[in-house]
């Protein structure tokens, strides 16, 4: 799970297993798999980054992956 910030302060987690799409419309919109949205104060880059920080810490992604996705951008 990765910690997130509402516009109003206040922080909470979210599964980022059932994220769909993270788009800045320009506020930051997370959409679920389920079609829920959350808008969070963090940026696009900032919520790609807990993700891929959160996949890493289980196991999910590779420090070589994770390179190549970088090297990509």
């Amino acid at each position: 799970m990765i910690k997130v910030t509402k516009l109003n302060g206040k922080s909470f987690r979210i599964n980022s297993l059932f994220i769909e799409v993270v788009e800045a419309f320009p506020d930051t919109t997370i959409t679920l798999i389920n079609g829920r949205k959350y808008v969070v104060r963090e940026s696009e880059d900032v919520v790609s980054d807990l993700i891929q920080e959160f996949y890493q810490s289980v196991g999910l992604l590779g420090g070589r992956v994770l390179e190549e996705l970088n090297h990509e951008e």
